[in-house]
C-alpha cells in the first residue's frame, strides 16, 4: 500500500463481525484459560498480552500502523515523547557509555541529555551538525554507542544530512537515532537514507490536534548488534528477562523487544489506550495535513522575508535557505509548517508580536493544525544559558511559529497585524 493508504488502513484489521473503529481496550489485565500459556507470554514465546503497562490491544494496533508509515520492523509507544528518547538512549547506552548528539535539538533532548542523563554517567558531546564529515569524526570515542540527531530541528530549523550521519555512526560501529517529528514519514523516512531507530513526539503533526500527549520509538530492523562487539547487552544473555539474547531470539525486532521487556517493564512510561485511539485518529489524516501545513509555511515564510519589522527568517524550504539543498534531498514534498524568525527589535519586540497575534495563539506546543507561536528563550529553553541556547541556534530575538493549516491569507493577515503593531 501507498504512504496515504497506510494512514487510513493500516495497524486495526476488524475481522468478521468486529468493530470497524479501533477499539479502545481500557483493561489493565487479560485472562486467559492456562496458567502454561501465560507463563509462554512472560517468557516472550507467545504473542499476546499479559499487563497493559508492556503492551495493549489498542496500543498494539497504532504501533503496527506507524512502523508500517515509517517502514521499520516494529514499534512501541510511549507516554510521551520525552519518553520516546529516553528509551531509545537507554537502551543502548548506560553509566560510562558516551553518546553523540547534535547540538541542533530541542531544548528538552539537549537538557536530558546533557544534565539528566549525565548523573546517571552517560556522557553526551554535542556537534555542530553543519561540520563536515572529519570534524565530526573527531568526537567519537571507544565508548561511544550511539549518534543522535532531528530530520528538522525544534526551534533553528536545522535539516539534518542524514547520509552524512549514518556514515559517521555506521563506520564507528554505532546506530543513528533520528528524531523525525517535525518531517514525519509522510515528508521523510529516515530508515531509507541510513537511520537505525526512529523516533517521534506523537503529541505534535502525528496526533496533529494537541489532544494527547505520546511518543514512539521505531526500529529500523537492519542495524548489527553483534558486528561492533560494543552491545553485550544485545549479544549476552539477559538475567532479568530468562536468559533471552535479543540479537539471537528476536532477530530484526532485538532492538524494540529490549526496549519493551526491560525499559517499559522498569520505568513504566505507558501510553493510555485512549490516547493511542485519538493519536490513531489524527494518523488517518497525516497525509493531508502535511502538506497544507508545508504549502502555507511556505507562502507565510515568503510573506515575512519581505517584511520590513523582521530582521531574519529561517524557513529550510525557502530558495535561498542553505539547507535548500537537504530539503531537495531529503523533503522534497515539502519542508514542514514551522517557521522560524527575528522580530526587529529585540527580545522586547518579539514579546510584544507574540501579544499583538489574534488568529495564532501562543501556546506550549507546535505542528498542530491551529496556527501557533512561541518566543523559546522565554519559555521551552528558559532553562538554558545564553550560550546554550546559541549553541542550540536560539537568539533572543526568535520566534517559532507553526503554522497551521487554515487558509495562508488569514494567517499572513495575522502575521501582517502583529509585526506592525511590535514595532509601533
Amino acid at each position: 500500500m501507498e504512504l496515504e493508504t497506510k494512514c487510513v488502513q493500516s495497524g486495526y484489521k476488524p475481522k468478521n463481525g468486529e468493530p470497524r473503529v479501533l477499539p479502545i481496550v481500557q483493561s489493565t489485565t487479560y485472562k486467559y484459560d492456562s496458567a502454561d500459556f501465560m507463563g509462554k507470554l512472560f517468557d516472550l514465546e507467545e504473542a499476546g498480552y499479559f499487563y497493559t503497562r508492556l503492551a495493549n490491544p489498542t496500543c498494539g494496533a497504532v504501533e503496527e500502523k506507524i512502523a508500517e508509515l515509517e517502514g521499520g520492523s516494529g514499534a512501541m509507544l510511549t507516554s510521551a515523547g520525552q519518553a520516546a528518547t529516553l528509551g531509545a538512549v537507554m537502551n543502548i547506552a548506560g553509566a560510562g557509555d558516551h553518546v553523540i548528539c547534535s547540538a541542533a535539538v530541542y531544548g528538552g533532548t539537549f537538557n536530558l541529555l546533557g544534565v539528566t542523563l549525565a548523573k546517571f554517567g552517560i556522557e553526551t558531546t554535542f556537534v555542530n551538525p553543519d561540520d563536515d564529515y572529519d570534524t565530526l569524526a573527531k568526537a567519537f570515542k571507544d565508548n561511544t554507542k550511539c549518534v543522535i540527531g532531528e530530520t528538522i530541528s525544534n526551534p533553528s530549523l536545522v535539516v539534518l544530512d542524514i547520509e552524512k550521519f549514518a556514515k559517521l555512526a555506521h563506520e564507528h560501529g554505532v546506530p543513528l537515532i533520528v528524531d523525525n517529528t517535525f518531517a514525519t514519514p509522510i515528508l521523510c523516512r529516515p530508515f531509507e537514507f541510513g537511520a537505525d531507530i526512529v523516533i517521534h513526539s506523537t503529541s505534535k503533526y502525528l496526533d496533529g490536534h494537541a489532544a494527547a500527549l505520546g511518543g514512539v520509538i521505531v526500529d529500523g530492523g537492519k542495524f548489527d548488534w553483534e558486528a561492533s562487539g560494543k552491545f553485550p547487552e544485545f549479544t549476552e544473555p539477559d538475567e532479568s528477562y530468562h536468559g533471552k539474547v535479543y540479537a539471537k531470539d528476536f532477530g530484526n525486532q532485538a532492538f524494540i523487544t529490549k526496549a519493551r521487556a526491560q525499559l517499559m517493564r522498569d520505568l513504566g512510561v505507558t501510553p493510555a489506550p485512549m490516547n493511542a485511539f485519538i493519536l490513531n485518529l489524527g494518523l488517518e489524516t497525516l497525509h493531508l495535513r502535511m502538506p497544507r501545513h508545508s504549502e502555507n509555511a511556505l507562502a507565510a515564510a515568503e510573506f515575512l522575508k519581505k517584511n520590513e519589522n523582521i530582521t531574519w527568517i529561517n524557513y529550510p524550504g525557502l530558495p535561498d535557505s542553505k539547507y535548500k539543498p537537504l530539503v531537495d534531498k531529503y523533503l522534497p514534498n515539502g519542508a514542514s509548517g514551522v517557521i522560524s524568525f527575528g522580530v526587529k527589535g529585540g527580545r522586547a519586540n518579539a514579546v510584544k508580536f507574540l501579544d499583538a497575534l489574534k488568529l495564532a495563539a501562543i501556546v506550549t506546543h507546535v505542528a498542530d493544525a491551529r496556527t501557533c507561536a512561541l518566543h523559546p528563550a522565554s519559555t521551552t529553553h528558559r532553562q538554558l544559558t545564553d550560550e546554550q541556547l546559541l549553541e542550540c541556534g536560539v537568539s533572543p530575538d526568535l520566534v517559532r511559529f507553526s503554522v497551521g493549516i487554515e487558509n495562508s491569507k488569514d494567517i499572513i493577515a495575522d502575521l501582517a497585524q502583529a509585526l506592525e503593531a511590535s514595532n509601533a
